[in-house]
């Protein structure tokens, strides 16, 4: 019997199966707000998101891998009954993909990255692109120039994660591919700095979010210990690091050295999937110049700052920094593209760059350029609301509460690594530092243990975050690059991973000092995993050998 055959028929017997539970169970929950489901809280509820990457990594097929996840999510939420599973997939108010979709901080997010898809069309169409290439190609030199170039723009950047990988991606990719840097290199130095640069910037989204999560009863000043935080986010400092070693020791290592290595022969993508390589032919206009790409940008910059001040307050009197504390992201992204596509639409008339025409058909180009991140993104939401439902969170916590007491001196450590897995899981570093900060200050009300300790779960959930498939941040890092999703995940994660190792030597050196009573040596982490990581780059090079471009 042929494989389709036999696949044809295990489907159909998962429905029947499912269609006897469904007529044997409740389809319908009699108390919403009291319905736990079986597998609530118990390692079960982690099986939606491990199938999710599973199955991406292993079939290089994204979609279907988050439908199946969800699907999983739903079944294991609805104890199998196919109508509310269905139900809760879709309609359920706390996680069903409606509900996400109606969010109106994922809605502003969309809109956004629709509006971003529509300014470089038209920075495209204008050829302000081809032509700040050309100019960057007198400049920058170099494989390693481009690369640096990227890094720096990424840490400048340092407003906001989504806003980062998007306009990074936008401005820098003509110069990448003029130098032969492939779109899974772009990505990765675009996700480094994204996540990594808003968890040690103190005027950022990111810096507000762990402000916010610091519990209002404790006593504490949330933002002046995320200062204190800053020296110990291991991860985040070391990813920095990576970017550098990999890109000056000239080093690539696993899945991403076969992508360099095309890329330096002619092809950026390596993989069949080349998710936007119809929307990239660059078009270079006589009357084109380079301020045609770098004024709507910055413009873009300014514009998105200061529409992130204004919704927190900043022009009704409260100070800069706690307007960026109680900024609304979503909404000063959408302000501050709106305002971009009407100062470039003014722009463009007037230096007779582009006819109204084409203006208008730059419209639904940037729209369709923007529906794989978008749909990505949307189950991505879908399955980490699947997720929550489940308790999967609940199930991490109380695993984290339970070896507190017992293993203080490797605290540190257990909490990057719980951070990491759970972030992973789920996708998203904000849910995973709300949930353990209140926990860590439970166990450490105070001191520089307590610093420390919610310093591991900020660089943790960076960590999960940076290495997760379903992670928004990676998605949009994948569409900032234009990078094949997958690609992008398979790349990245080798590196993500050297520097997670390296991290919990850092942090489980903490851990011993701490124990010992030799807490003032703590600083000494940092640059034992600075050296630590440049060794274990050096014996990669010595094993693998470098580019020679």
């Amino acid at each position: 019997m042929k494989r389709k055959q036999i696949a044809m028929l295990i489907f159909i017997a998962i429905i029947i199966v499912l269609m006897v539970v469904t007529g044997k169970t409740p389809g319908e929950i009699a108390d919403p707000e009291n319905y736990q489901c079986k597998t609530y809280a118990t390692i079960l509820s982690l099986l939606p998101p491990v199938i999710a990457i599973g199955l991406a990594l292993i079939t290089k097929e994204v979609y279907t891998s988050l439908l199946a996840g969800i699907i999983t999510g739903g079944l294991l939420y609805s104890n199998f009954n196919l109508e509310l599973g269905i139900n809760t997939m879709l309609f359920n108010e706390n996680g069903g993909m409606i509900a996400k979709l109606s969010d109106s901080g994922n809605t502003g997010i969309l809109v956004f990255l629709v509006m971003l898809g529509i300014l470089v069309s038209l920075l495209n169409k204008a050829g302000g692109s081809a032509a700040f290439g050309k100019w960057a190609s007198k400049h920058i030199k170099t494989r390693i120039g481009a690369q640096l170039s990227v890094m720096v723009l990424g840490i400048l950047i340092f407003v906001d994660d989504y806003f980062n990988c998007l306009t990074v991606g936008s401005v820098l990719r003509p110069v990448t591919d003029r130098h032969k840097v492939s779109r899974a290199k772009l990505s990765y130095i675009i996700d480094a700095t994204a996540a990594p640069v808003c968890i040690i910037a103190p005027i950022s989204s990111w810096a507000a979010a762990v402000t916010s999560s610091v519990p209002e009863d404790a006593g504490i000043n949330g933002f002046a210990v995320f200062i204190q935080t800053i020296p110990y986010n291991l991860y985040a400092l070391l990813t920095l690091v990576m970017v550098l070693g990999v890109t000056i020791l000239r080093v690539d290592f696993g899945p991403m050295k076969r992508h360099e290595m095309n890329a330096i022969a002619g092809d950026l993508f390596t993989t069949p999937g080349r998710p936007y390589e119809d929307n990239e032919e660059e078009i270079l206009k006589e009357n084109a110049h380079v301020l045609d790409l770098i004024l709507p940008v910055v413009v873009l910059i300014i514009s998105c700052i200061i529409a992130m001040v204004y919704t927190g307050g900043f022009f009704s009197g409260t100070s800069f920094v706690d307007a960026f504390a109680n900024s609304s992201a979503s909404v000063g992204l959408v302000l501050g593209g709106a305002v971009t596509l009407v100062f470039t639409f003014i722009y463009f008339m007037l230096r007779d760059t582009l006819s109204f025409r084409e203006f208008t058909e730059c419209i639904p180009e940037g729209f369709k350029s923007m529906i794989a991140p978008i749909l990505i993104l949307t189950m991505a939401w879908t399955l980490s609301g699947m997720t929550n439902l489940l308790g999967a969170k609940v199930y991490v916590a109380d695993l984290v509460s339970s070896s507190a007491g017992s293993m203080q001196g490797f605290l540190p450590m257990i909490i990057f690594i719980v951070a990491a897995l759970l972030a992973f899981a789920t996708g998203t570093s904000w849910g995973t530092f709300s949930i353990l900060i209140p926990i860590v200050i439970g166990v450490f009300p105070s001191g520089q243990m307590m610093v420390i300790s919610i310093a591991s779960c900020l660089a943790g959930a960076v960590c999960g975050d940076h290495c997760s498939p379903i992670s928004d941040t990676t998605i949009m890092a994948s569409a900032g690059g234009h990078c094949e999703h997958v690609n992008h995940v398979s790349t990245q994660l080798p590196y993500a991973i050297v520097v997670a190792a390296v991290c919990m030597v850092g942090y489980l050196l903490i851990g011993i000092l701490q124990a010992a009573k030799l807490a003032a040596l703590s600083w000494l982490a940092l640059p034992v995993c600075i050296v630590l990581l440049f060794v274990v780059l050096m014996l990669i090079r010595a094993k693998t050998g470098r580019e020679e471009v």
